[in-house]
Protein backbone atom coordinates (compact mmCIF):
# COMPACT_ATOMS: atom_id res chain seq x y z
CA UNK A 1 0.00 0.00 0.00
CA UNK A 2 1.21 3.51 -0.74
CA UNK A 3 1.11 5.93 2.19
CA UNK A 4 3.69 8.37 0.86
CA UNK A 5 1.11 10.66 -0.69
CA UNK A 6 -0.36 11.15 2.78
CA UNK A 7 2.89 12.21 4.43
CA UNK A 8 4.43 15.64 4.54
CA UNK A 9 7.10 15.76 1.86
CA UNK A 10 8.72 18.49 -0.23
CA UNK A 11 6.44 19.65 -3.01
CA UNK A 12 7.26 20.93 -6.46
CA UNK A 13 10.42 23.11 -6.69
CA UNK A 14 11.36 22.08 -3.16
CA UNK A 15 8.45 23.84 -1.48
CA UNK A 16 6.69 22.14 1.40
CA UNK A 17 3.65 20.13 0.39
CA UNK A 18 0.29 20.60 2.07
CA UNK A 19 0.16 19.14 5.60
CA UNK A 20 -0.54 15.43 5.48
CA UNK A 21 -3.50 13.75 7.09
CA UNK A 22 -1.14 11.32 8.81
CA UNK A 23 2.37 9.94 8.42
CA UNK A 24 3.55 6.57 7.18
CA UNK A 25 5.23 5.87 10.52
CA UNK A 26 1.84 6.17 12.24
CA UNK A 27 0.17 3.19 10.55
CA UNK A 28 -0.58 -0.06 12.41
CA UNK A 29 -2.20 -2.88 10.44
CA UNK A 30 -4.44 -5.37 12.24
CA UNK A 31 -6.73 -8.28 11.45
CA UNK A 32 -9.23 -9.88 13.82
CA UNK A 33 -10.20 -13.53 13.61
CA UNK A 34 -13.84 -13.05 14.51
CA UNK A 35 -16.81 -13.84 12.28
CA UNK A 36 -17.87 -10.21 11.82
CA UNK A 37 -14.35 -9.09 10.80
CA UNK A 38 -13.03 -12.16 8.99
CA UNK A 39 -11.31 -11.16 5.76
CA UNK A 40 -11.10 -7.49 6.76
CA UNK A 41 -7.84 -5.61 7.37
CA UNK A 42 -7.76 -2.49 9.53
CA UNK A 43 -5.09 0.17 9.08
CA UNK A 44 -4.97 2.23 12.28
CA UNK A 45 -3.61 5.73 11.77
CA UNK A 46 -3.12 8.79 13.93
CA UNK A 47 -4.74 11.64 12.06
CA UNK A 48 -3.32 15.15 12.07
CA UNK A 49 -6.68 16.68 11.22
CA UNK A 50 -10.24 15.37 11.01
CA UNK A 51 -12.22 18.46 10.03
CA UNK A 52 -12.37 18.38 6.23
CA UNK A 53 -13.50 21.30 4.09
CA UNK A 54 -15.78 20.28 1.22
CA UNK A 55 -14.57 21.63 -2.16
CA UNK A 56 -16.47 24.68 -3.30
CA UNK A 57 -17.47 22.99 -6.55
CA UNK A 58 -19.20 20.18 -4.69
CA UNK A 59 -22.98 19.75 -4.86
CA UNK A 60 -23.05 19.10 -1.13
CA UNK A 61 -25.18 21.43 1.04
CA UNK A 62 -22.50 21.62 3.78
CA UNK A 63 -18.92 22.88 4.02
CA UNK A 64 -17.31 20.65 6.67
CA UNK A 65 -17.22 16.92 7.30
CA UNK A 66 -15.70 14.47 9.76
CA UNK A 67 -14.91 10.96 8.50
CA UNK A 68 -13.33 8.70 11.13
CA UNK A 69 -13.05 5.82 8.61
CA UNK A 70 -11.97 5.33 5.00
CA UNK A 71 -13.31 2.28 3.21
CA UNK A 72 -16.56 0.64 4.33
CA UNK A 73 -17.66 -2.89 5.18
CA UNK A 74 -21.20 -2.06 4.04
CA UNK A 75 -19.83 -3.05 0.61
CA UNK A 76 -22.54 -1.16 -1.31
CA UNK A 77 -21.69 -1.79 -4.93
CA UNK A 78 -22.70 1.75 -5.95
CA UNK A 79 -20.80 3.70 -3.25
CA UNK A 80 -19.37 6.89 -4.75
CA UNK A 81 -16.59 6.97 -2.11
CA UNK A 82 -14.83 4.00 -3.74
CA UNK A 83 -12.67 6.33 -5.78
CA UNK A 84 -11.00 7.69 -2.63
CA UNK A 85 -9.36 4.31 -2.00
CA UNK A 86 -7.41 4.73 -5.22
CA UNK A 87 -5.46 7.55 -3.56
CA UNK A 88 -3.85 4.87 -1.37
CA UNK A 89 -3.19 2.52 -4.30
CA UNK A 90 -5.95 0.32 -2.91
CA UNK A 91 -8.47 -1.44 -5.09
CA UNK A 92 -11.71 0.51 -5.37
CA UNK A 93 -13.69 -2.72 -5.56
CA UNK A 94 -13.09 -5.45 -3.00
CA UNK A 95 -10.28 -3.41 -1.43
CA UNK A 96 -12.72 -0.65 -0.50
CA UNK A 97 -14.91 -3.25 1.24
CA UNK A 98 -12.12 -5.03 3.14
CA UNK A 99 -9.24 -2.55 3.70
CA UNK A 100 -10.49 -0.08 6.30
CA UNK A 101 -8.50 2.95 7.45
CA UNK A 102 -9.32 3.89 11.07
CA UNK A 103 -8.39 7.31 12.47
CA UNK A 104 -7.99 6.05 16.02
CA UNK A 105 -7.35 9.49 17.53
CA UNK A 106 -10.24 11.21 15.75
CA UNK A 107 -12.12 12.26 18.95
CA UNK A 108 -9.11 13.98 20.57
CA UNK A 109 -8.07 15.69 17.32
CA UNK A 110 -11.61 16.94 16.75
CA UNK A 111 -11.81 18.33 20.28
CA UNK A 112 -8.59 20.26 19.68
CA UNK A 113 -9.78 21.61 16.32
CA UNK A 114 -13.16 22.70 17.68
CA UNK A 115 -11.37 24.66 20.42
CA UNK A 116 -9.22 26.57 17.92
CA UNK A 117 -9.89 30.34 17.77
CA UNK A 118 -10.08 29.96 13.98
CA UNK A 119 -13.05 27.60 14.16
CA UNK A 120 -16.35 29.47 13.81
CA UNK A 121 -18.74 26.72 14.87
CA UNK A 122 -19.90 25.75 11.37
CA UNK A 123 -22.17 22.78 10.75
CA UNK A 124 -20.32 19.43 10.58
CA UNK A 125 -21.71 16.58 8.48
CA UNK A 126 -20.87 12.93 9.17
CA UNK A 127 -21.57 9.78 7.18
CA UNK A 128 -21.42 11.65 3.90
CA UNK A 129 -18.38 9.78 2.55
CA UNK A 130 -18.43 6.39 4.27
CA UNK A 131 -20.70 5.31 7.10
CA UNK A 132 -19.43 6.34 10.54
CA UNK A 133 -21.60 3.55 12.01
CA UNK A 134 -20.27 0.73 9.88
CA UNK A 135 -19.26 -2.51 11.65
CA UNK A 136 -15.78 -1.20 12.55
CA UNK A 137 -17.39 1.35 14.87
CA UNK A 138 -18.57 -1.49 17.11
CA UNK A 139 -14.94 -2.28 17.87
CA UNK A 140 -13.23 1.12 17.74
CA UNK A 141 -16.00 3.21 19.36
CA UNK A 142 -14.89 6.53 17.88
CA UNK A 143 -18.31 8.15 17.59
CA UNK A 144 -19.04 8.59 21.33
CA UNK A 145 -15.92 10.74 21.68
CA UNK A 146 -16.74 12.65 18.50
CA UNK A 147 -20.31 13.34 19.61
CA UNK A 148 -19.13 14.36 23.07
CA UNK A 149 -16.70 16.88 21.58
CA UNK A 150 -19.45 18.37 19.41
CA UNK A 151 -21.91 18.44 22.30
CA UNK A 152 -19.45 20.13 24.64
CA UNK A 153 -18.87 22.93 22.10
CA UNK A 154 -22.59 23.11 21.19
CA UNK A 155 -21.49 22.68 17.59
CA UNK A 156 -24.28 21.84 15.10
CA UNK A 157 -23.92 18.58 13.21
CA UNK A 158 -25.75 15.98 11.18
CA UNK A 159 -25.37 12.24 10.64
CA UNK A 160 -26.37 10.05 7.72
CA UNK A 161 -26.19 6.31 8.28
CA UNK A 162 -27.35 2.85 7.28
CA UNK A 163 -26.15 1.46 10.62
CA UNK A 164 -28.26 0.38 13.57
CA UNK A 165 -25.32 1.06 15.88
CA UNK A 166 -26.33 4.73 16.06
CA UNK A 167 -28.88 3.72 18.70
CA UNK A 168 -26.01 2.91 21.06
CA UNK A 169 -25.31 6.66 21.16
CA UNK A 170 -28.90 7.79 21.55
CA UNK A 171 -28.32 9.45 24.92
CA UNK A 172 -25.44 11.50 23.52
CA UNK A 173 -27.53 12.54 20.53
CA UNK A 174 -30.33 13.70 22.83
CA UNK A 175 -27.90 15.64 24.99
CA UNK A 176 -26.40 17.34 21.94
CA UNK A 177 -29.87 18.14 20.56
CA UNK A 178 -30.66 20.01 23.77
CA UNK A 179 -27.86 22.52 23.15
CA UNK A 180 -27.47 22.72 19.37
CA UNK A 181 -29.02 21.75 16.05
CA UNK A 182 -28.72 18.04 15.32
CA UNK A 183 -29.92 16.35 12.14
CA UNK A 184 -30.17 12.59 11.80
CA UNK A 185 -31.05 10.78 8.59
CA UNK A 186 -31.17 7.10 7.74
CA UNK A 187 -30.59 5.84 4.21
CA UNK A 188 -33.29 3.48 2.88
CA UNK A 189 -33.51 3.33 -0.90
CA UNK A 190 -35.83 0.35 -1.31
CA UNK A 191 -37.33 -2.58 0.61
CA UNK A 192 -36.77 -5.50 -1.77
CA UNK A 193 -34.85 -8.10 0.26
CA UNK A 194 -33.27 -9.88 -2.67
CA UNK A 195 -32.02 -6.62 -4.14
CA UNK A 196 -30.72 -5.50 -0.73
CA UNK A 197 -28.71 -8.69 -0.19
CA UNK A 198 -27.16 -8.32 -3.62
CA UNK A 199 -26.39 -4.60 -3.78
CA UNK A 200 -25.82 -3.72 -0.08
CA UNK A 201 -24.52 -7.01 1.37
CA UNK A 202 -22.82 -5.62 4.48
CA UNK A 203 -25.65 -3.41 5.71
CA UNK A 204 -28.50 -4.05 8.14
CA UNK A 205 -31.71 -4.86 6.29
CA UNK A 206 -33.98 -2.00 5.19
CA UNK A 207 -36.54 -3.10 7.79
CA UNK A 208 -33.95 -2.83 10.58
CA UNK A 209 -33.01 0.63 9.36
CA UNK A 210 -36.66 1.62 9.52
CA UNK A 211 -36.65 0.34 13.10
CA UNK A 212 -33.86 2.84 13.75
CA UNK A 213 -36.05 5.62 12.35
CA UNK A 214 -38.87 4.46 14.61
CA UNK A 215 -36.62 4.39 17.70
CA UNK A 216 -35.10 7.82 17.05
CA UNK A 217 -38.51 9.35 16.46
CA UNK A 218 -39.84 7.70 19.60
CA UNK A 219 -36.96 9.19 21.58
CA UNK A 220 -37.85 12.72 20.48
CA UNK A 221 -35.24 13.07 17.74
CA UNK A 222 -36.83 13.80 14.39
CA UNK A 223 -35.32 11.50 11.81
CA UNK A 224 -35.46 11.96 8.06
CA UNK A 225 -34.92 9.31 5.41
CA UNK A 226 -32.68 9.71 2.42
CA UNK A 227 -34.32 7.41 -0.11
CA UNK A 228 -31.08 6.55 -1.81
CA UNK A 229 -30.22 5.34 -4.18
CA UNK A 230 -33.22 4.87 -6.40
CA UNK A 231 -31.90 2.29 -8.88
CA UNK A 232 -33.13 2.74 -12.46
CA UNK A 233 -35.10 -0.27 -13.76
CA UNK A 234 -34.58 -2.10 -10.42
CA UNK A 235 -36.34 -0.10 -7.69
CA UNK A 236 -37.96 2.77 -9.58
CA UNK A 237 -41.31 1.40 -10.74
CA UNK A 238 -44.34 3.16 -9.19
CA UNK A 239 -45.42 0.19 -7.05
CA UNK A 240 -41.98 -0.19 -5.46
CA UNK A 241 -41.69 3.53 -4.86
CA UNK A 242 -45.09 3.52 -3.16
CA UNK A 243 -44.21 0.53 -0.98
CA UNK A 244 -41.00 2.19 0.17
CA UNK A 245 -42.49 5.61 0.89
CA UNK A 246 -45.44 4.04 2.74
CA UNK A 247 -43.05 2.09 5.00
CA UNK A 248 -40.91 5.19 5.61
CA UNK A 249 -44.00 7.13 6.67
CA UNK A 250 -45.16 4.30 8.93
CA UNK A 251 -41.77 4.35 10.69
CA UNK A 252 -42.36 7.96 11.71
CA UNK A 253 -39.86 9.70 9.44
CA UNK A 254 -40.10 13.48 9.43
CA UNK A 255 -39.12 13.70 5.76
CA UNK A 256 -38.18 11.62 2.74
CA UNK A 257 -35.76 12.87 0.10
CA UNK A 258 -35.09 10.74 -2.99
CA UNK A 259 -31.69 10.53 -4.64
CA UNK A 260 -31.21 8.77 -7.95
CA UNK A 261 -28.17 6.55 -8.40
CA UNK A 262 -25.07 8.37 -9.59
CA UNK A 263 -22.03 6.56 -10.93
CA UNK A 264 -18.74 8.35 -10.46
CA UNK A 265 -15.44 6.88 -11.64
CA UNK A 266 -14.38 4.09 -9.29
CA UNK A 267 -17.96 3.27 -8.37
CA UNK A 268 -19.13 3.08 -11.97
CA UNK A 269 -16.77 0.25 -12.93
CA UNK A 270 -17.63 -1.80 -9.83
CA UNK A 271 -21.37 -1.26 -10.18
CA UNK A 272 -21.42 -2.07 -13.90
CA UNK A 273 -19.47 -5.26 -13.23
CA UNK A 274 -22.11 -6.23 -10.65
CA UNK A 275 -24.88 -5.33 -13.09
CA UNK A 276 -23.36 -7.49 -15.85
CA UNK A 277 -23.31 -10.49 -13.47
CA UNK A 278 -26.75 -10.09 -11.93
CA UNK A 279 -28.81 -8.18 -14.50
CA UNK A 280 -27.01 -8.42 -17.87
CA UNK A 281 -30.15 -7.40 -19.75
CA UNK A 282 -29.90 -3.94 -18.15
CA UNK A 283 -26.31 -3.12 -19.12
CA UNK A 284 -27.24 -1.47 -22.41
CA UNK A 285 -30.03 0.53 -20.78
CA UNK A 286 -27.63 1.82 -18.12
CA UNK A 287 -25.01 2.69 -20.74
CA UNK A 288 -27.61 4.81 -22.48
CA UNK A 289 -29.03 6.41 -19.35
CA UNK A 290 -25.57 7.36 -18.03
CA UNK A 291 -23.98 8.09 -21.39
CA UNK A 292 -23.41 11.75 -20.52
CA UNK A 293 -21.63 11.22 -17.21
CA UNK A 294 -22.07 10.24 -13.58
CA UNK A 295 -25.65 11.46 -13.19
CA UNK A 296 -28.90 10.24 -14.70
CA UNK A 297 -30.56 12.71 -17.07
CA UNK A 298 -32.35 15.64 -15.49
CA UNK A 299 -35.71 14.49 -16.84
CA UNK A 300 -35.30 11.14 -15.08
CA UNK A 301 -34.22 12.68 -11.77
CA UNK A 302 -37.16 15.09 -11.85
CA UNK A 303 -39.59 12.28 -12.58
CA UNK A 304 -38.41 10.25 -9.58
CA UNK A 305 -38.40 13.31 -7.32
CA UNK A 306 -41.93 14.25 -8.37
CA UNK A 307 -43.26 10.73 -7.82
CA UNK A 308 -41.68 10.37 -4.38
CA UNK A 309 -42.80 13.82 -3.23
CA UNK A 310 -46.37 13.12 -4.35
CA UNK A 311 -46.35 9.87 -2.41
CA UNK A 312 -44.81 11.61 0.60
CA UNK A 313 -47.62 14.15 0.66
CA UNK A 314 -50.15 11.35 0.35
CA UNK A 315 -48.69 9.63 3.41
CA UNK A 316 -48.25 12.82 5.42
CA UNK A 317 -44.52 13.48 5.14
CA UNK A 318 -42.43 15.66 2.86
CA UNK A 319 -38.94 16.59 1.75
CA UNK A 320 -36.48 18.24 4.10
CA UNK A 321 -36.92 22.00 4.13
CA UNK A 322 -34.45 24.69 5.12
CA UNK A 323 -35.12 25.96 8.61
CA UNK A 324 -36.87 22.84 9.88
CA UNK A 325 -36.41 22.53 13.67
CA UNK A 326 -33.75 20.01 14.55
CA UNK A 327 -33.46 20.35 18.32
CA UNK A 328 -35.19 17.90 20.60
CA UNK A 329 -38.14 19.68 22.19
CA UNK A 330 -37.86 17.61 25.34
CA UNK A 331 -35.84 14.66 26.60
CA UNK A 332 -38.41 11.82 26.53
CA UNK A 333 -37.84 8.43 28.08
CA UNK A 334 -36.00 5.98 25.85
CA UNK A 335 -38.33 3.31 24.46
CA UNK A 336 -37.53 -0.15 25.74
CA UNK A 337 -37.18 -1.42 22.18
CA UNK A 338 -34.32 1.01 21.57
CA UNK A 339 -32.27 0.46 24.73
CA UNK A 340 -29.96 -2.26 23.43
CA UNK A 341 -30.04 -2.49 19.66
CA UNK A 342 -28.83 -5.70 18.11
CA UNK A 343 -25.54 -5.33 16.25
CA UNK A 344 -25.65 -5.35 12.47
CA UNK A 345 -25.16 -8.90 11.23
CA UNK A 346 -22.71 -9.30 8.37
CA UNK A 347 -24.04 -10.87 5.21
CA UNK A 348 -21.38 -12.81 3.30
CA UNK A 349 -22.16 -12.77 -0.42
CA UNK A 350 -20.13 -12.63 -3.62
CA UNK A 351 -21.30 -9.22 -4.31
CA UNK A 352 -22.43 3.21 -3.24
Amino acid sequence: MRWQNLTQEPGEHGRAADPALFGADAVTTRTFDTPEFRGITFHEVRARSVLNRVPGASRMPFEWTVNPYRGCTHACVYCFARRSHGYLDLDTGIGFDTQIVVKVNAPEVLRRELASPRWQGEHVAMGTNVDCYQRAEGRYRLMPGILTALRDRANPFSILTKGTLILRDLDLLREAASVTDVGVSVSVGFLDEQLWRSVEPGTPSPQRRLDVVRALSGAGLGCGVLMAPVLPFLSDDPDRLRTTVRAIAAAGATSVTPLTLHLRPGAREWFMSWLARHHPHLVTRYDRLYADGAYAPTWYQRRITRQVHELAREYGIGPTRAGMPRRAARPPELPESAEEPEPAEPVQLSLM
